[in-house]
């Protein structure tokens, strides 16, 4: 039987973070009628949309003291996804058609971040943010409730902290901070620098330099072709045969491919696993990021282990602590604006008691059966969030349990569209496409839900 009136229920709610998934939650939570409070460590709403020229004193991020730098944007980056398909339903990415704004189909980084202050003008969430404000500690108390520490400056500079009570908690602190790096035999007594592409941002410094890209991803594409324009030579190594698709363009570019480094020594040379080497000034690690909680106490009950946040139901729910601890955007190779807003909508409903979750034993005997199936097919542990084979599989049962409709039609064949293009023209494809009649498709359904809504 669905739930009366009576039964829905308001909850003061902390959210952590202020980029894209905890500005959606703020708005899918508070239109359910819960009270939200969203904590952010930065002065400006965005998370990793704010770009941030300056890199970290420690270039690979291996120091646990250091001063974090949360964005890994770089200058020229622009998105791989086209902007009608990354929007949020409710609020679609479309060009303003002004003249400071970047109407390109693959916008850069900024006209992302201002479409996120849109967003939140729009929705009046700015509000809801308390800025400058880092959450260093939440816990359980009695009562499930949580919590939470926050560290703010008064107007002398001097920190302070403030605890708080809250119903729940959602986290949406984001997964590009913490640096994961390939472990190289012989890197100590190696003579030239490494970083992270977290912190990389413009290609000047690499001038005239022989530089070593590890990775195969976006980033490692975009940053060795913005490199090799001042770089004296450029390379990359990469374990994964994907990479493969890239060989041509490279060629072009005078970039040289490689298996993985085998190994470096203290002359500077760098050793590849066919038996090749180079003399190398710079290794440049392109290889992700890790989950990093370090404020969140849950007398382990949440764990991170192998880069996997567990256990959680459906990337979501800690079953033992579920409906009051949650995790919007953990899965990767997803679309992910419009994923944390189906997550943040299933979310939101759960915690007023509108839509009902299964037992804790039948949450926690789906997450063991999906860790089972992982294991059967060889899926690495790291790769448990990598939801990429059944994206829209996930995203439609999110919906379903939300009572609102999946992914549109136009946006699941606009993201094979552009992967395929991706595929055959990874220089152009950001800037030359031949979906058009799904751009026209996409733009009529916009209009007609902006339109309802």
């Amino acid at each position: 039987m669905p739930p009366t009136n009576s039964d829905i229920k308001s909850l003061n709610v902390a959210i952590i973070g202020a980029g894209a998934a905890g500005l959606v939650s703020a708005r899918e939570l508070r239109r359910e009628g819960h009270q939200v409070v969203v904590f952010e460590r930065q002065a400006q709403l965005g998370g990793t949309w704010l770009y941030d020229p300056r890199g970290e004193a420690d270039p690979l991020g291996t120091d646990p003291s250091r001063s974090i730098i949360h964005s890994s944007l770089y200058a020229s980056l622009r998105t791989n996804l086209p902007r009608e398909s990354m929007g949020f339903r409710a609020y679609p990415f479309l060009s303003t058609g002004q003249t400071h704004r970047d109407s390109r189909r693959f916008p850069g980084h900024r006209e992302v971040l201002l479409y996120l202050n849109d967003y939140a003008t729009e929705f009046g969430l700015t509000e809801l943010v308390r800025f400058e404000t880092e959450v260093v500690y939440a816990g359980l108390v009695e009562d499930g409730k949580w919590k939470v520490r926050s560290r703010g400056e008064d107007e002398n500079g001097a920190a302070f902290d403030v605890d708080e009570i809250f119903d729940a908690l959602v986290v949406c602190n984001g997964h590009y901070t913490q640096p994961c790096t390939a472990q190289i035999p012989g890197i100590d007594a190696w003579p030239g620098k490494q970083m992270h592409s977290h912190s990389y941002r413009v290609p000047e410094p690499y001038r005239d330099l022989v530089v070593i890209l590890i990775g195969s991803g976006p980033s490692a594409l975009d940053i060795s072709i913005d490199i090799v324009q001042v770089a004296k030579e450029v390379h990359v190594a990469s374990r994964s045969a994907k990479v493969e698709i890239l060989r041509e363009l490279f060629v072009c570019h005078n970039i040289q491919l490689h298996p993985m480094i085998e190994r470096v020594q203290k002359d500077g040379t760098v050793i590849f696993e066919d038996g090749s080497m180079v003399l190398a000034d710079v290794i440049l690690h392109c290889t992700g990021y890790k989950y990093h909680l370090p404020f969140l106490d849950t007398n382990g009950i949440v764990t991170v282990e192998d880069n996997c946040v567990g256990p959680l139901y459906k990337h979501i729910f800690p079953p033992i602590l579920a409906p009051r601890l949650s995790f919007v955007g953990l899965p990767w190779r997803a679309l992910p604006f419009p994923m944390f807003e189906l997550q943040s909508k299933w979310i939101a409903g759960v915690l007023s008691g509108r839509i009902g979750l299964p037992s804790e034993k039948e949450m926690m005997k789906d997450v063991s059966d999906f860790y089972l199936s992982l294991e059967a097919t060889g899926t690495p542990k790291r790769h448990t969030h990598d939801i990429g084979d059944y994206l829209f599989e996930y995203s439609d049962w999110l919906a379903a349990e939300s009572g609102i409709p999946g992914t549109e039609e136009w946006r699941k064949k606009m993201l094979y569209a552009t992967l395929k293009n991706y595929r055959t023209q990874q220089e152009t494809y950001r800037d030359a496409w031949e979906d058009q009649d799904l751009i026209l498709e996409a733009y009529m359904e916009m209009v007609t839900y902006s339109s309802n809504s």
